[in-house]
């Protein structure tokens, strides 16, 4: 999900405010007995949970649905404080954790009724169960929204869950766990931990552990995979990307580049599916550049709580912050032009909005992910050589084409490398829309009918006539 993800891990959970860089509270980890005594709870509940009938487990989700739109204000201020997200887009990612919950509440039933196969000499069906107690390690760019889509599938399947949060969202993860108890979902069904990397390896080896969701970077990502494959545990990961961002033709090129700026800037640049590569068709390219960096230049910091058009807010941490200009620097030393922004504050964790061109292909900067509020732009001459630069990436999590002309956008799409493909949009949203990627994005996919298909038991079960 981002190269910033496990920066700040060693400084443990806290609340650290990316305005001036001040730590507001600190937590303490789980102590060592209590990881064993949580994956215990997480085992007895399992059995009660997944006795109970889809209906009875979807009042429950339902109700923890309810209170998080009823508790988003607070939530949303407890959140921004914790990792500098505009508060006004913090109330938006709860609502739709909610209605993500409520998807799978509603659908439920659908997604795991049985599936017959024709054969000969009896009856046969595929059944859908739940496999146990499930590790998730969500992180802090969106804290909510990573966990509803996690938890809403496999909570309704049956399953439990420990989750562990990212080390800069604490107030988040404990106020998740404090409302699913006020939701009447039974202790043990879902539990947070503040556990420390090693204590993670110990829950994965845990022979109860049935599975691991982990979305972060690719670092933490690998280490997870290695873990869970030596032990045999299912894995979805969810990591980075390089999303290109296509731009064919425009009638209107300040309004493309508008578009573009304001999907870039979305969570301070911080999402993993991002427009992180701009390619654009090179009659439109030096209008569309220059437009960027007229938007850039003009764009003025500010904080969570006053944001408004034309300001932009703190990365998540200080040390965020420092990697990302650390990244820029090295961009424009292996040739990159560099044409506003990225300038870095004396304190709190701001950088300004960049624009970059020109990062020579086949440079490290070339292929890394520039996880915060950059946009970076390279220019093409045909569609063969768009969709060529689209797919040179080791990343595949998504990507859109635009043009007035669908056929033409579609003829592209169709064949980028990624997990999530979009003509004429930024990026298909909504509950009902898997989400996932392919190359070293990860693997798995979570959101609509597959997020319920991937920790479960599809079971064969055959009645001989």
């Amino acid at each position: 999900m981002t190269n910033s993800a496990s920066i700040s891990a060693s400084a443990g959970y806290r609340v650290q405010n990316p305005v001036d860089n001040s730590v507001v509270e600190t937590f303490d980890n789980v102590e060592p007995s209590g990881v064993q005594k949580i994956i215990e709870n997480a085992a007895n509940a399992y059995t009660e949970w997944s006795a109970l009938s889809l209906q009875e487990r979807g009042d429950k989700v339902g109700k923890l649905a309810d209170l998080l739109e009823e508790n988003k204000d607070a939530l949303a201020e407890d959140s921004s404080l914790e990792m500098g997200k505009p508060l006004p887009e913090m109330i938006e990612e709860i609502e739709f954790s909610a209605e993500i919950l409520r998807y799978y509440v509603d659908n439920a039933a659908t997604f795991t009724e049985d599936q017959e196969i024709e054969t000969s000499g009896g009856k046969a069906v595929i059944r859908r169960l739940p496999i146990g107690p499930l590790l998730g390690i969500m992180p802090w760019n969106f804290p909510y929204y990573q966990v509803a889509r996690f938890i809403g599938p496999n909570l309704m399947l049956g399953n439990t869950i420990i989750l562990k949060h990212a080390e800069i969202c604490p107030r988040s993860a404990l106020a998740i766990e404090k409302l699913a108890a006020e939701a009447g979902i039974p202790q043990g069904v879902y539990q947070n931990i503040f556990a420390t990397h090693d204590q993670i390896g110990e829950i994965i080896a845990d022979d109860r552990i049935q599975g691991v969701s982990l979305t972060g970077s690719e670092r933490a990502g690998s280490a997870v995979a290695e873990q869970a494959g030596r032990h045999l545990k299912k894995a979805v990961l969810e990591l980075g990307g390089t999303d290109p961002y296509v731009i064919l033709d425009s009638d209107d090129v300040a309004a493309a580049a508008k578009q573009a700026w304001t999907v870039r800037m979305e969570n301070t640049g911080q999402a993993c599916n991002s427009n992180k590569r701009m390619i654009v068709m090179d009659d439109i390219y030096d209008e569309f550049v220059a437009e960027l960096v007229k938007i850039a230049g003009e764009m003025r910091p500010t904080t969570p709580k006053e944001f408004a058009e034309g300001t932009y807010c703190p990365l998540s941490s200080r040390g965020a912050a420092e990697q990302l200009d650390k990244q820029l620097k090295a961009a424009v030393e292996a040739g990159a032009k560099l044409h506003v922004g990225g300038e870095l504050s004396d304190e709190g964790a701001y950088i300004s909005p960049a624009v970059i061109t020109d990062i020579p292909r086949g440079s490290e900067s070339y292929y890394q992910e520039f996880f915060g509020p950059v946009a970076e732009i390279y220019r093409v001459s045909s569609d063969e050589e768009a969709l060529e630069l689209a797919n040179d990436s080791q990343y595949g999590l998504g990507g859109a084409v635009f043009s007035t002309d669908e056929d033409r956008a579609t003829a592209i799409a169709k064949k980028l490398q990624v997990g999530m493909a979009n003509v004429n949009t930024p990026a298909g949203e909504g509950a009902e829309l898997p989400f996932g990627g392919v190359k070293r994005s990860g693997y798995g996919r979570e959101l609509g009918p597959l997020g319920m298909d991937e920790f479960v038991n599809k079971q064969m079960y055959y009645v001989a006539d």
